[in-house]
């Protein structure tokens, strides 16, 4: 059993080769672990020079030194090179594959190379195993899941089940890896580098054991975050009505994306609101693993959509950003019609923010006489269901040459066939927090194009005047300390129980006094190494695009400044340069 927690135990599975080995990587005290740990993987395993898809390409997955000893560190940090940018990404989610990981023994899971046929990895702490699964060729998400869970029955209770869907496989640049039914690896298109490596699913049995703490500090500790969670209302939010609790309150600052962003309020949002989906639709609540909080919202949809199957009814995960992406951005006021929607866009395997904002774009661009049905193959207007689950089916399998296109990213196909002006894509196709000037520079630079990379929205909506060098000393020591957070690896919702002194204390607790004392400066390094790692692998600062259409937003502020939105432009920039100059040497990794 280790007793060892200075490296980090990291799996390294070659599919080229069917061989594995185990590392002994770096020094936590350096790397951290999560974000941290991947991006120092990367820096020493990675090839800046390849394409994003060369199955070379290490796909990884990585936990951090409290998952597992603390509740809400139950997040794993997926590290891969987007095929959506080029660039260095991540993306984060929660289920059971944090916990699982650590039951197996390993502080992340890198995959490189390519199977020879469609396969499913099974990770186990004594056992790594490759199996054929031809027959799960273009299998949705579902089907794939109820195939894959017959591996490593016997450690159900400990089990992760990760998998992609038909866009996977098809290398949809916004594919996501479905995990363990609820959660998913949605941004930057991981699912693609799956389905590039062959590889439809990974099972991680969890079937190990590991040490707690001895002594009483480690248990008062304990005690204390768990109370602090679960016994103040910093948490109540998400439980009851979770993040779709933001829908009226944005609706009404006039913050709310709509019809692709033409504008930011609807009187007809109680179809949508977090109050309804609870009143109407709510089936139960569920938590990732290593949670007591339960933010995982399930809606019961009637299957209303299939002729054969009346009595049809599907458990569907909402949350803010599903029903924004595939609700109001639409123009659709009817929580069913979301739900099914939300369903059609798990069963393909798609991250349903990008899939939905470009299906705003393709509405707007068919009211504008732009595209046809031509490219279309079927009509698609805002407010109309039918024709949005049609068209995911047809974006999800890459029906024809538009669908290929616009499956590399909405901003590509505007370029192509027109439209560019009103394409919402900050990066990548956007988050929904229409709030203003910080916002949208944070997201179009952000390091995941992610409104969690930092609180860019927050900054909107309570800065007293636009002092843009303020906004961008905010958004740089703001992201700071996510990657802590992001280093541990915690949930996001957590923040407000997790800052750097707390962090520090949990590190002591178990035994990581190292680790603790060299968090600040181990935090700000790796802040450093991903941005060095990003604009190695293609990212410019100067080429990034903000698309007209943010400069037409109106909230409750009125319009955008643009000339406060540019300055804060270039104090960003220049940022992110002076961060990504400052990137560690990394040492590797050896055998053992």
């Amino acid at each position: 059993m280790r007793t060892d927690y200075s490296y980090s135990r990291v799996l390294h599975v070659d599919l080229e080769t069917g061989r594995s080995r185990v590392l002994r990587f770096g020094s936590r005290a350096e790397h951290l672990g999560g974000s941290g740990l991947a991006a120092a993987l990367y820096a020493t395993y990675g090839l800046p020079e390849a394409p994003a898809l060369d199955p070379r390409q290490p796909l990884i997955f990585a936990v951090g030194p409290l998952t597992g000893f603390f509740p809400l560190m139950s997040k794993v940090v997926c590290g891969f090179r987007s095929p959506y940018t080029g660039e260095w990404a991540e993306s984060h989610a929660g289920g059971r594959l944090a916990l699982s990981l650590r039951f197996a023994g390993y502080d992340a899971l890198m995959v490189t190379g390519a199977a020879r046929g469609l396969s499913a990895l099974v990770v186990g702490a004594r056992t790594v195993d490759v199996h054929d699964v031809s027959y799960l060729r273009g299998a949705d998400v579902f089907s794939a899941g109820k195939y894959l869970r017959r591996f490593g029955k016997s450690s159900s209770g400990h089990r992760s089940c990760i998998r992609i869907g038909p866009s996977g496989e098809r290398g949809v640049h916004y594919a996501c890896i479905n995990v363990d039914s609820f959660r998913h690896f949605g941004r930057l298109g991981a699912g693609a580098v799956m389905g590039a490596k062959n590889l439809k699913g990974i099972v991680v049995q969890g079937d190990g054991s590991f040490v707690l703490p001895e002594g009483n500090a480690y248990a008062k500790l304990m005690r204390e975050v768990y109370k602090d969670i679960t016994a103040t209302d910093k948490m109540r939010k998400y439980h009851d009505l979770g993040t779709p609790a933001n829908l009226l309150a944005l609706n009404e600052l006039k913050a709310l994306p709509w019809n692709n962003l033409q504008k930011t309020s609807d009187e007809r949002i109680d179809g949508v609101s977090g109050e309804t989906f609870a009143d109407k639709f709510l089936l139960r609540q569920t938590a990732c693993a290593g949670c007591p909080v339960g933010c995982i919202h399930i809606g019961l949809l009637r299957q209303q959509f299939a002729k054969d199957h009346e009595f049809l009814y599907k458990q569907v995960s909402y949350d803010y950003e599903s029903i924004f992406a595939q609700g109001t951005m639409l123009g659709l006021t009817d929580a069913s019609d979301v739900l099914a929607l939300l369903d059609e866009t798990e069963k393909l395997g798609l991250d349903c923010m990008s899939s939905g904002v470009a299906l705003a774009w393709v509405a707007e661009a068919s009211e504008k006489g732009v595209l046809s049905e031509k490219e279309t193959i079927v009509p698609i207007r805002f407010g109309e269901v039918q024709g949005f689950l049609e068209a995911l089916r047809h974006l999800g399998m890459a029906s024809n040459e538009f669908y290929r296109v616009l499956g590399t990213g909405t901003l590509k196909a505007a370029d192509i066939y027109g439209g560019a002006d009103y394409a919402c894509v900050l990066g990548q196709e956007m988050a929904g927090y229409a709030t203003g000037e910080v916002f949208f520079v944070a997201q179009a630079y952000g390091f995941r194009h992610s409104h969690l990379d930092s609180g860019g929205y927050s900054w909107d909506q309570s800065a007293k005047d636009k002092d843009a060098g303020k906004a961008v000393d905010f958004l740089v020591d703001d992201e700071y300390k996510r990657i802590l957070i992001n280093s541990m690896v915690s949930c996001m919702f957590a923040r407000a129980s997790y800052g750097p002194d707390r962090i520090g204390e949990c590190l002591e607790s178990v035994g990581l006094a190292d680790v603790a004392a060299n968090l600040g400066t181990a935090g700000k390094a790796m802040q450093a190494l991903r941005w060095n790692l990003k604009c190695r692998t293609g990212f410019d600062v100067h080429a990034v695009r903000i698309p007209k259409r943010y400069s037409e937003v109106v909230t409750w502020k009125g319009g955008i400044d643009e000339a406060y939105m540019n300055d804060v432009r270039r104090r960003y920039e220049q940022a992110i340069l002076d961060m990504a100059a400052k990137a560690p040497a990394i040492s590797g990794g050896e055998e053992g």
